[in-house]
């Protein structure tokens, strides 16, 4: 606390430099004139007709009523005058003035008005002015650090402590025990990480089982994974399983403009933590204030010193009081070694993307709060769904609820739900674009080419609907394979029919069209992202072998692979790249060349339906057409 006076008193003295400075430049470039107020000197009556007599005065100024004189000399001072009592009922008085040729003025001057017009614009206006410019900075100060209290508080340390305010406060959200509203049993998909954090819940409800064993409960647990799969909520979970308060905040609120500022905040969170304690303090999107400090030179910037005083109050705070620390982050490679010691956060707990399983629990609780129309098949939308984290589940829900509002119905139906996942996965449909009818054509022919294709694949997940009306992310658009079981391994094989399957609109475009279009783009993009994981990463290349060439960055994020090969290495990479994706290219042309036929039957019709659902694509392929010419034998 003795440094955050300090800090005070130093920002008080900064600010009185500064006002000082800009007084004097306005008393130098704005006041100078009412500096110049005009200074009378008294003098005799005797004195003032000896200067008519020679000539000497340039003007007079004669005060009705109380026979003053104000007269200036000819080339005096511009802001000297001088005053004389005249003698009553001097007639010649007026004569002397003219004769000696000086100007006479009958006025009244208010000199007690005119100096109080000085002080007020030299003193009090500055003050005036200086006053507001300090409320106003003080304000956004505050505001900008997150404090919300009173503008100036001059009874905490003077000015400097208004000015401080509660720049030094969390600001952390504070949920106390009855109001977290949120239990094990509103977090679905996630059994694994409830299972790590019903022990957190244990402890904190029976603190003395551990004590009397001597355990020693983890003082942090860190919950990572992808953007959306609960982890916020999961903490949520343990406060209110536990019936303790609820402290969150994100890491970004410790990021100041000010040098200490962060570190207070610290400092403040876990003081008012220890004094509600048993509690949780929840920091979420750590990342932004524990990356991982500079190898080089210390820099001492405020991001590290907050990230210091982190890692002090979490080894100095009395874990027996039951005080745990739960954070969340999905960049947990960037994070601080120390702030991963055990001692700090010992647990590292995985929120993953849930499975099957886990998508349909999901569904069904959200769903919970949905009127729907029976019968609802969410095991489909499960299916349906790989790769999609519960917040994705939870929109797709509500996007269903919102499709039957949008017609005018009082309850959601399956068809509702399953026109959400591809508006969640494509986006909605975009009615403004107008294909022409070669274009028309030419995407039915690219979706029925990626159909065909994946048709033929033996373990290939099959086509549950195709349909060319275009949508807001931009597909034209697609081709819908849902497998009927999870995988969680791939074949090489596999992954071959898969590059294969990439591969077929492109093919479909050149065999009919005998051209390219731009159509395939993000085709290739899929193509050369898997066939270089292949090589790179699963070990499945014949030239390279079991050989890792590349290293996945921001697991939980994107997915990026940067290469760890030397430059001719990385040269022979994208040769054997390009040789399989031209393999998968000409395998997909062989086998629509034998679906020949087929291929401008299904295209016709999805040209006219736009829309057609994988029973109906498998149907037409298996049937028989009397005028499909025989396939040619080996």
């Amino acid at each position: 606390m003795e440094m955050d006076d300090h800090k005070r008193r130093r920002n008080m003295i900064l600010y009185v430099l500064i006002a000082l400075v800009v007084y004097l430049v306005l008393n130098t470039l704005l006041f100078p004139n009412m500096a110049q107020q005009v200074q009378i000197n008294d003098v005799s009556y005797s004195q003032f007709i000896d200067d008519l007599e020679e000539k000497k005065v340039e003007s007079v100024q004669y005060t009705d009523g109380d026979y003053s004189a104000l007269y200036t000399l000819k080339g005096g001072e511009d802001n000297v005058a001088y005053q004389c009592t005249v003698m009553p009922n001097d007639s010649g008085l007026t004569d002397r003035i003219v004769d000696a040729g000086a100007t006479l003025e009958v006025i009244i001057p208010n000199n007690d008005s005119s100096i109080w017009t000085y002080y007020l614009m030299t003193l009090v206006l500055p003050l005036l002015i200086f006053a507001f410019i300090g409320w106003w900075l003080n304000r956004r100060m505050k505001k900008a650090m997150g404090d919300d209290g009173p503008s100036m508080n001059f009874g905490s340390g003077g000015f400097g402590g208004g000015m401080g305010g509660g720049l030094g406060k969390s600001g952390a959200r504070i949920v106390a025990s009855k109001d977290v509203g949120v239990t094990f049993k509103d977090v679905a998909g996630q059994e694994e990480a409830k299972e790590s954090l019903k022990e957190v819940v244990d402890f904190l409800e029976n603190p003395k089982r551990y004590e009397d064993i001597g355990a020693r409960l983890p003082r942090g647990a860190l919950l990572v994974g992808p953007p959306g799969t609960g982890k916020t909520l999961l903490a949520k979970a343990v406060a209110g399983e536990a019936g303790v308060p609820f402290f969150s905040i994100s890491g970004s609120e410790f990021v100041e403009m000010f040098v200490g500022r962060g570190a207070a905040k610290v400092r403040d969170l876990f003081k008012q933590a220890n004094e509600k304690a048993p509690c949780i303090v929840f920091i979420d999107e750590i990342d932004a204030v524990g990356k991982r400090r500079d190898q080089g030179l210390s820099t001492n910037d405020e991001r590290e010193q907050t990230l210091n005083q982190l890692l002090t109050e979490m080894d100095g705070f009395d874990n027996h009081k039951g005080i745990v620390v739960l954070a969340a982050t999905n960049r947990p490679d960037s994070l601080d070694p120390a702030l991963l010691r055990p001692g700090r956060f010992d647990r590292r707990i995985p929120v993953e993307l849930p499975d099957l399983a886990g998508r349909k629990s999901i569904l069904e609780l959200h769903a919970k709060d949905v009127k729907v129309q029976p019968p609802i098949d969410l095991s489909a939308i499960a299916r349906a769904t790989p790769g999609a984290s519960g917040a994705d589940l939870a929109n797709i829900i509500n996007e269903g609820a919102l499709r039957a509002v949008r017609q005018g119905r009082n309850r959601a139906t399956q068809e509702d739900f399953e026109e959400s996942v591809e508006v969640v996965i494509a986006g909605q449909q975009r009615k403004s674009t107008v294909l022409s009818d070669h274009e028309k054509q030419v995407v039915s022919y690219h979706e029925i080419g990626h159909a065909i294709v994946a048709a033929n694949m033996k373990e290939g997940a099959p086509v549950t609907k195709i349909t060319i009306v275009p949508r807001t992310s931009g597909a034209l658009g697609y081709t819908m394979q849902v497998e009927e079981d999870e995988k969680f391994l791939t074949t090489r094989q596999e992954a071959l029919d898969k590059l294969a399957v990439y591969c077929g609109g492109r093919a479909a475009e050149e065999l009919i069209f005998g051209e390219m279009t731009t159509g395939a783009a993000n085709d290739i993009e899929q193509a050369t992202k898997l066939a270089r994981n292949m090589i790179t990463r699963f070990g499945m290349s014949e030239e390279f072998g079991m050989m890792a060439l590349g290293t996945v960055q921001n697991a939980y994020l994107n997915q990026d692979t940067s290469l760890t090969c030397a430059p001719g290495t990385a040269e022979r990479v994208d040769e054997d790249v390009r040789k399989l994706i031209d393999a998968a290219h000409t395998r997909a042309m062989q086998i629509l060349k034998e679906n020949k036929f087929k291929l401008h039957e299904l295209a016709r019709y999805l040209y006219k339906k736009e829309t057609i659902t994988g029973d109906e694509f498998m149907t037409l392929l298996k049937r028989e057409n009397p005028l499909m010419p025989p396939k040619p034998t080996a």
